[in-house]
C-alpha cells in the first residue's frame, strides 16, 4: 500500500514535504495546474477560430486537465464534470454557437453527447472523440454481454418490472434493454432516489439494477440499513417510505452480478485495512462503485459527519464544503481526506481547493489551514518506476523525487492494464493532449481524415424496428424528467404497468442451483440453445 499526499496551505501555497511512503501524484497535479503557456495559446486559438467546445470527464490525465483548466479562463466553452453533465454542457455550447464538440471520455459518453444534441435539434454540430481506436469501459462492456441480456429477459418475466440502468453504458445497450424491460437511466448520485421513488410510485414493483455489481450490492446494503432505522429517519431519506415499506421492497430488488469498474475494484480489503490502521480520523470519500468493504467504512464515517458516498461531484462538493467551513472559522486546521475513486479526480480537487484558498482574502491574521489528500490503492496498483523514468516533463524540475513510488501505475512499470491492477482508468487516459490538438487543428474535416474520430450516430434499428438512437435516448429523458420533478414520468409508469413479455412462448424457464456461489442461476431453453445468467435478489 502506498499513499499519495499533497498539502495546500493558505499562506504558503503547495507544500512539498516528502517522506519514504509519500508519492508524488498531488505534486504532479499541482504542477500541471500551471501548464505551458504556449500550449494554452495554441489550443485556445484553435477553439476560438473554429468555435469548438470541449466536454471532459473528471478522470482525465492531469496534464490534459491542467491545460483545460487554464484554457477555460480564455474560452468559456470548456467543461470538466461527471458523465451526467457532459451532454447537458454540450447542448449549452451548441446554443451559444459552437459548431463542434470534442468529448474527452469513453465512447458511451460521446455517444450520449451525439444523441442528446440530435434530440435537442443540433444534428449539424459535429461531435468528435479523441482516438481512432475504441475507447472502452468495463461497465459498458458488461452490459453489452449476452449474460446481461439474459438478466433482462428474466426481468421481463416478472411484471411489473423496471430496469434501472447505470448511465455508464452504451446507447445501443440502453435501446435494446428498453425494448425488453421498461428502462430508466441513473447516475451514482441519483440511483437511490430513483429506486425508492419507483417503489413508492408503482405498487408491487420489481426493480432490476445493473450492470455495476458493487453498486448494486451497496444499494442493497443501504436499504438493509434503512430497514432498521426509525420511520422518522427513513422519511428524511425519502418521504414516501417507512420501515414497513423498506422491508417490503427488499425481496423485490435485484441486481446484476458480473459487472464492475476495473479501477474501483482496487478499493478492497487491503485498502480498507490500511485506512483503519493509519487514517481512522480522516474524512472518508467513496464512489458508489467501490467494493462493499470500502462502502461500509465510508457509510460508518458518514453517520459521524466524516464521510460521503456518491458520485464524483458529490465527493468534490463534500471536500469543498468542509474547506469552506474551515476557512470561515479562520482557525489553524489540518483537513485530511481519503479519496476513494479514480486518481484523475485529484486534479479537479486540487484546482477547487486552490480556487477556494485564492477566493478568501489573506491577511497577517489569517489562519494556517492545510488540506491533505490521501489516495489509497492496493499494492498491485503501485509502480516503483522513478519519476524521471516515467514522465519526461519531470526530468529537470522534480529530480529530488526520484525512486519514490508513483501512483497510478502497475508493478511492471508506470501505466495501467485494461485487465485490472490499476489505480487509473486506462481508457480515460487514451484522451491525450496530442489527440485533442490534432482534432482541433484538422477541423473542419473537409478531407474526411477524422472519420474514425467522429462520435457514433446510430442509424441502426432495434429488433422491433425502431431507431436505436431514439429508443436509447428514452431512458435518459426519463431520468431528466425524474431529476426535474422527483417523480417517474407517467409514460414510463404506464409502460411498466402495461408491459407485455416480448418473448412469451419462446422460452421455458427452469431454476437450477448455482455451483459454489450461493446465488440463484437461471437457465433458459429456447430455439437458440441453452442460455445462462446470474443475478442476486433480496
Amino acid at each position: 500500500m502506498t499513499t499519495t499526499k499533497g498539502t495546500s496551505r493558505r499562506k504558503s501555497g503547495w507544500g512539498r514535504e516528502l517522506d519514504p511512503d509519500v508519492g508524488v501524484e498531488i505534486w504532479r497535479e499541482a504542477m500541471f495546474l500551471s501548464p505551458n503557456e504556449s500550449k494554452i495559446s495554441e489550443l485556445v486559438k484553435s477553439l476560438r477560430e473554429k468555435k469548438i467546445g470541449i466536454v471532459a470527464h473528471f478522470y482525465m490525465d492531469p496534464e490534459v486537465q491542467g491545460i483545460l483548466t487554464a484554457s477555460k479562463k480564455h474560452w468559456p466553452h470548456i467543461h470538466i464534470s461527471d458523465s451526467l453533465v457532459m451532454a447537458d454542457s454540450a447542448v449549452k455550447m451548441a446554443e451559444a454557437g459552437c459548431e463542434y464538440i470534442t468529448v474527452l471520455g469513453v465512447d458511451f459518453m460521446s455517444e450520449n453527447v451525439r444523441a442528446i444534441l440530435d434530440q435537442a435539434g443540433y444534428s449539424k454540430v459535429g461531435v468528435y472523440r479523441m482516438s481512432s481506436d475504441q475507447i472502452g469501459c468495463s461497465l459498458a462492456d458488461a452490459a453489452s454481454s449476452s449474460a446481461y441480456t439474459h438478466f433482462l429477459k428474466e426481468a421481463s418475466r416478472s411484471p411489473p418490472s423496471l430496469h434501472v440502468i447505470y448511465i455508464n453504458t452504451s446507447l445501443e445497450t440502453k435501446a435494446h434493454a428498453h425494448e425488453l424491460v421498461p428502462t430508466i437511466t441513473c447516475t451514482s448520485s441519483n440511483v437511490v432516489a430513483t429506486i425508492l421513488q419507483a417503489f413508492a410510485q408503482i405498487p408491487g414493483l420489481n426493480v432490476w439494477y445493473g450492470p455495476d455489481s458493487y453498486m448494486g450490492a451497496n444499494i442493497a446494503d443501504l436499504f438493509q440499513r434503512m430497514a432498521v432505522m426509525s420511520d422518522e429517519e427513513i422519511a428524511e431519506i425519502h418521504p414516501s417510505h417507512n420501515k414497513k415499506s423498506i422491508n417490503a421492497l427488499l425481496p423485490r430488488l435485484h441486481y446484476y452480478q458480473d459487472g464492475n469498474c476495473i479501477v474501483h475494484d482496487m478499493f478492497g480489503h487491503e485498502v480498507v485495512d490500511k485506512i483503519k490502521e493509519q487514517y481512522c480520523d480522516a474524512f472518508l470519500t467513496a464512489h458508489f462503485e467501490v467494493p462493499g468493504e470500502m462502502f461500509s467504512l465510508s457509510m460508518e464515517a458518514k453517520t459521524r459527519g466524516m464521510g460521503v458516498v456518491g458520485s464524483t461531484q458529490n465527493i468534490l462538493d463534500f471536500i469543498k464544503n468542509h474547506l469552506m467551513e474551515a476557512l470561515d472559522r479562520n482557525i489553524d486546521d489540518h483537513l485530511q481526506f481519503v479519496l476513494g475513486t479514480e486518481s484523475g479526480m485529484i486534479t479537479s480537487i486540487v484546482a477547487a481547493v486552490r480556487e477556494l484558498f485564492d477566493s478568501y482574502k489573506t491577511s497577517q491574521q489569517s489562519a494556517n489551514i492545510e488540506v491533505e489528500i490521501v489516495f489509497p490503492v492496493s499494492s498491485d496498483a503501485v509502480s516503483n518506476t522513478s519519476v524521471n523514468g516515467s514522465h519526461h516533463l519531470y526530468s529537470s524540475t522534480v529530480t529530488d523525487l526520484d525512486n519514490v513510488s508513483v501512483v497510478p501505475g502497475v508493478s511492471s512499470g508506470e501505466g495501467c492494464s485494461i485487465h485490472g491492477g490499476c489505480a487509473s482508468c486506462p481508457y480515460m487516459k487514451m484522451n491525450s493532449l496530442r489527440s485533442l490538438l490534432k482534432v482541433c487543428h484538422q477541423l473542419p474535416d473537409r478531407d474526411n481524415r477524422l472519420v474514425a474520430y467522429q462520435a457514433s450516430r446510430f442509424n441502426a434499428k432495434t429488433p422491433l424496428g425502431k431507431l436505436v438512437a431514439e429508443v436509447g435516448c428514452e431512458p435518459i429523458l426519463h431520468m431528466r424528467h425524474f431529476q426535474a420533478t422527483k417523480r417517474l414520468p407517467d409514460k414510463l409508469v404506464h409502460h411498466v404497468i402495461h408491459a407485455e413479455t416480448k418473448y412469451q412462448g419462446l422460452f421455458r424457464k427452469t431454476q437450477v442451483p448455482s455451483v459454489g456461489s450461493g446465488l440463484p442461476e437461471t437457465t433458459w431453453h429456447s430455439a437458440y440453445g441453452v442460455k445462462t445468467g446470474r443475478f442476486k435478489t433480496f
